[in-house]
């Protein structure tokens, strides 16, 4: 009798259990940030070289995005979806230039799973030349795709 009571309370919690996981929603498994995509290249030869050192922060703002980063390539720059525009702090190899990025801001359905996400249009930039040599748009939308937004010649 306790044997077949057994069973049927393990049955029961495998039902249970089996009902729960079919009830959950599916999870999220594409990328939900759009961040703008800067590749290096090297304004002497025109070849990619990430820079040896890379800090990048955004103007007002505490916290870096980049510190002393070795080799990043490309640098994923977050822009601010409840303003028209970004300015960052950007010290390639030590030498500070600032960025200023201008832009409109839309919402996209990512999918059903993941919800919406704001992807950008890159309207123009602005930027100092103390490093920095020139910075090309390559792609003005910028979205949660892996392609890079300007090239940036030091």
């Amino acid at each position: 009798m306790r044997k077949v009571f057994n069973i049927i309370i393990v049955f029961i919690v495998v039902c249970v259990l089996a009902l729960s996981v079919s009830c959950t929603p599916g999870s999220c498994f594409e990328e939900t940030n759009a961040y703008l995509k800067a590749s290096f290249y090297q304004s002497s030869t025109g070849r990619a070289v990430p820079p040896d050192s890379l800090t990048l922060s955004g103007i007002g703002k505490d916290s870096a995005v980049y510190k002393k980063a070795a080799r990043v390539q490309p640098a994923m720059i977050p822009l601010n979806p409840s303003a028209p525009g970004c300015r960052f702090l950007i010290r390639i190899n030590g030498v500070d230039d600032t960025i200023s990025f201008f832009y409109s801001t839309f919402v996209h359905l990512i999918s059903r799973e993941c919800g919406y996400t704001c992807f950008h249009d890159l309207d123009s930039l602005v930027f100092t030349r103390h490093m920095i040599d020139t910075v090309q748009i390559k792609l003005r939308t910028i979205t949660t795709f892996n392609e890079p937004n300007i090239f940036i010649y030091y």
